[in-house]
């Protein structure tokens, strides 16, 4: 299984970037509010259980997702550092024991670009972050950075279309290919 890792800030474009690529490969989509979407279901957002419930259920269905050969699987997350490194080295981990490749890939944008996506309709129905001021001051408050590995590809999705920026993906790591 090859694990394509969009990660970057919130409104950097990840879930916008990741249907652009599956619009052109097959694949599937692991967003990141998969997983908090079922921890809301039982627990208040960030109460005591519910991140060991967002990170058990990630884990749990990368692994089964490789061990029964799923191709690719798109995945997005708001990778910050230090905070965030247990759990990329536990996706790393997951891949190795199940012969597949983590293809990591740090999208950014302006602060500005950013702040100024925040208010679009899909991303209140989705409960995510929607306002400027608080995306901000989340900016400020946690360092949304790349994955500490040598083949991260960062792209700026404010300077390019998601179908651009998903056809460079594809092109760099060869995911028009047979799979």
């Amino acid at each position: 299984m090859k694990l394509l890792f969009l990660h970057g800030a919130p409104a950097a474009g990840k879930l916008t970037v990741a249907k652009a690529l599956l619009q052109l490969v097959p694949g599937r989509l692991f967003d990141n509010h998969a997983a908090i979407d079922l921890a809301r279901t039982l627990f208040d957002f960030g109460a005591p259980g519910f991140w060991e419930l967002v990170h058990a259920t990630r884990y749990s269905a990368l692994d089964i997702a490789a061990e029964h050969g799923a191709a690719l699987v798109v995945t997005t997350f708001c990778y910050a550092d230090p905070e965030d490194l247990p759990q990329f080295e536990k996706f790393e981990e997951i891949m190795r024991r199940n012969g597949g490749e983590l293809l990591p890939v740090f999208l950014h944008c302006s602060r500005e670009e950013a702040a100024r996506r925040v208010g679009n309709a899909d991303r209140v129905a989705r409960r995510k972050i929607t306002s400027p001021a608080y995306l901000l001051k989340e900016l400020d408050r946690y360092q949304f950075t790349a994955v500490p590995r040598a083949d991260c590809l960062p792209l700026d999705t404010g300077v390019r279309p998601a179908e651009v920026t998903a056809r460079e993906i594809i092109g760099h790591f060869g995911l028009g290919t047979a799979q």
